[in-house]
C-alpha cells in the first residue's frame, strides 16, 4: 500500500494493518459498543469467521488516505460527540503509527445500543 524510500529497501503497509489500527482505536473509545458490517454480505461472512477488521474500510490511492468506520453507539450518549471523537483519535493514532497522513475520516452510526 504505502511505499517509503529506504536506502536498505521498500517499506509496505497493507490495508489491513490500517484497518487493525483503526478497528483498536474505535474499540477504546467511550459510547462505542461495536462496529458493524458495512453491508449484509460482510456481515454473514463475519458469521463464519471473524474478522478483526469488522466495520473498516481503508482506501488510498497513492496520495491521499480515506478511512470509514461503521460504529455501534450505547444509547444516552451524544452521537456528535462520540462521532467526533471516534474520528479525530483514529486520525491521530493512524498518522501516528503508520506515517501517512489521513485526509479523512468517515463515521457512519449504523445503530444505537440500549444496555441494562
Amino acid at each position: 500500500m504505502s511505499e517509503g524510500i529506504n536506502p536498505l529497501g521498500n517499506i509496505y503497509i497493507s490495508h489491513r494493518a490500517i484497518a487493525s489500527i483503526a478497528f483498536q482505536c474505535t474499540q477504546e473509545t467511550y459510547g462505542v459498543v461495536g462496529l458493524a458490517a458495512k453491508n449484509l454480505a460482510t456481515g454473514l461472512a463475519n458469521v463464519l469467521v471473524k474478522d478483526p477488521t469488522l466495520g473498516v474500510d481503508v482506501h488510498y490511492d497513492g496520495n491521499i488516505l480515506a478511512i470509514n468506520l461503521f460504529i455501534v453507539i450505547e444509547y444516552g450518549t451524544r452521537i456528535k460527540s462520540v462521532t467526533a471523537t471516534v474520528a479525530d483519535t483514529v486520525k491521530y493514532r493512524v498518522e501516528k503509527i503508520v506515517g501517512i497522513p489521513v485526509d479523512v475520516v468517515n463515521v457512519h452510526v449504523r445503530s444505537l445500543r440500549v444496555s441494562e
